[in-house]
């Protein structure tokens, strides 16, 4: 029988994954996920698709409390060799500040046009043809797509989801294992491919999602997370194996895929995984 694998939070967003054993997916995704982000001096939001302004705030840990506050919960923020401290506390936005080098502020208000920096690789193949105007190896400031209702900073969809069949063929294709944490999904399903868009996904006894999109990739499966290092050459294989036509966007480089969530519930690790 397929089963849930891996169950993975990112409260603040483009911090390093929460490694959960269970929790609670709503119309918005899994609760405490992406409910937080960074803002700049510039009033950006922050995101680790532009490395040289984000990429180490993959490895600041977030985690999120839902039995704390009332506001949905508290998450609690650490940098490395620092102490835990509270989102939108003055402690967390100087520690964070410190880390990065540069003064964030720590926000889950959204600005009223939220816009972050963008860093389109050179690798040929890795630029979508919805965005056929970009310089490879360039920076773009864009608009970020309007948030769920909850205010949660999603670039796209609510759910992120990878499957262990998908996986595996990218790492022979690459000569090499590949880790999920590189694609930064909220979900790891013991499937032996992608489900096509339109298919649904039961997920335990409660929660039901349809496929919508796959997921068009950026620099980030090749840059550091964590004790992963970066791996520049990931970027190639998956151009030269994985640049598919979205439907109704165009040709990409896709890795994993979004789905909506159609009934809500709680999921955990070993739940049994149904595709119809």
């Amino acid at each position: 029988m397929n089963r849930v694998l891996g169950i993975r939070r990112y409260p603040l967003k483009s911090a390093a994954a929460e490694h959960i054993a269970e929790a609670v997916i709503g119309k918005h995704g899994l609760d405490g996920d992406r409910t937080w982000t960074c803002l700049d001096a510039d009033g950006t939001i922050g995101s680790a698709k532009q490395p040289r302004l984000w990429g180490n705030l993959l490895e600041v840990e977030a985690a999120f409390n839902p039995s704390h506050g009332n506001s949905g919960g508290e998450v609690a923020v650490t940098v490395p060799g620092g102490m835990a401290a509270a989102a939108g506390s003055p402690e967390a936005d100087a520690a964070v500040s410190a880390w990065l080098a540069r003064p964030v502020r720590l926000t889950r208000t959204a600005p009223q046009q939220p816009r972050r920096h963008h860093w389109w690789p050179d690798e040929p193949g890795m630029i979508p043809e919805w965005a056929a105007d970009a310089e490879p190896g360039s920076e773009a400031v864009v608009d970020v797509r309007a948030g769920a209702a909850d205010g949660r900073f999603f670039d796209f969809g609510a759910l992120h989801l990878v499957t262990s069949g998908a996986l595996e063929r990218l790492s022979a294709e690459h000569g090499s294992e590949v880790d999920p944490i590189r694609f930064r999904p909220n979900l790891i399903l013991d499937l032996a491919a992608d489900p096509e868009p339109g298919r649904r996904i039961a997920l335990g006894s409660d929660v039901v999602l349809e496929v919508s999109v796959p997921t068009p990739r950026c620099v980030i499966p090749s840059i550091a997370h964590g004790r992963t290092p970066a791996d520049r050459t990931l970027l190639k294989t998956l151009a030269q194996h994985h640049r598919i036509d979205v439907p109704g966007f165009g040709r990409a480089t896709c890795f994993g895929f979004y789905a909506d969530v159609l009934a809500v519930g709680a999921v955990k690790t070993g739940d049994p995984v149904q595709v119809s």
